[in-house]
């Protein structure tokens, strides 16, 4: 009986040292490498496959909103394969069904089962619906990295042109996907009509409205040929001002020329603000950053703070 017993690999190794050290350090520098680009994220990027359907019907008590809205939604749904539990909110106003799928159901797929259904179900919902259902999954890459406030001794007019100019420096870097502004001014233009003088004037909203579609617009004239090469002409009419809008003919003939400023007030100013930020008390407009899917948090964050 021998004695002795050996472990060849133990035994390899001794007489092979120099190619287990050449072995170890090639394992330590592909280690080191892995950990360098190893992303890194505030959360894991998890993989829901769980749908959400928000409907708006303004002017709605719960009870309509639910008979109206959230059943003949839920009706379409309950069909599809792979649901695992639906839920569903009917509040004023609003309705919102979530729908969650089994998880070996991809998201897309269950995203794409879902509108389907929905447009199915559109058919049975109320003519007066001013926007169609809303269809989107559950994102966690969607949630900012960071939340820059701007504020200063300035109105919102003033703030929102410096919050832009942050933004397009922001979204320039290849590790952010979007930069999202809050409590920042929306322009709008306000066209008043007065329907005393719109009746005076034997006026229909629909006159209007087709007079300003009409004029708001730009119109391809073709092509023409200038030194052997062809270039398109286009006759441009977009507005450009609020004098503009004003000096928009809405009738014209034997009589006199009927402009829109001769029936409405045109009015140059604000959307009514959707969102708010306020800083100590005092009104300021937060950056939203949102970063790329799959890019490194710490090294977005580090680009973001030297620019």
């Amino acid at each position: 009986m021998n004695p002795f017993k050996e472990f060849k690999p133990t035994s390899w190794s001794i007489d092979n040292k120099t190619s287990i050290y050449i072995l170890t350090v090639f394992l330590s520098i592909a280690g080191i490498l892995s950990y360098i680009k190893l992303p890194k994220e505030r959360f894991p990027d998890i993989v829901i496959p769980t749908i959400y359907v928000q409907t708006i019907y303004p002017g709605s008590s719960p009870k309509d909103i639910e008979n109206l809205i959230t059943k003949p939604i839920e009706k379409k749904i309950k069909s599809i394969s792979g649901v695992k539990k639906l839920k569903s909110q009917s509040i004023q106003d609003f309705s919102i069904i979530t729908v969650e799928f089994n998880t070996d159901v991809k998201v897309d797929e269950a995203k794409r089962k879902v509108k389907d259904e929905v447009d199915k179900a559109k058919a049975e919902l109320p003519n007066d619906l001013k926007k169609d259902p809303t269809v989107m999954e559950v994102n966690f890459s969607d949630m900012p990295i960071m939340y820059v406030n701007i504020s200063g001794n300035y109105d919102l007019s003033t703030l929102k042109k410096y919050a832009e100019a942050a933004k397009d420096r922001i979204e320039s870097l290849s590790e952010i996907t979007r930069v999202d502004m809050v409590g920042a001014l929306d322009r709008e233009i306000q066209i008043n009509l007065d329907l005393a003088k719109m009746g005076a004037a034997g006026l229909a909203l629909d006159d209007v409205s087709r007079a300003i579609q009409f004029e708001n617009m730009r119109i391809s004239g073709g092509n023409i040929d200038v030194d052997r090469m062809k270039r398109s002409l286009s006759v441009g009419g977009e507005f450009q001002t609020k004098q503009d809008i004003e000096n928009i003919i809405i009738r014209s003939g034997a009589g006199a020329t009927l402009y829109l400023r001769d029936v409405a007030e045109v009015k140059d100013g604000y959307a009514e603000k959707e969102s708010y930020a306020r800083l100590e008390g005092n009104p300021v407009i937060t950056l939203n950053i949102i970063k790329r899917s799959g890019e490194n948090l710490i090294e977005a964050s580090d680009k973001f703070c030297y620019r």
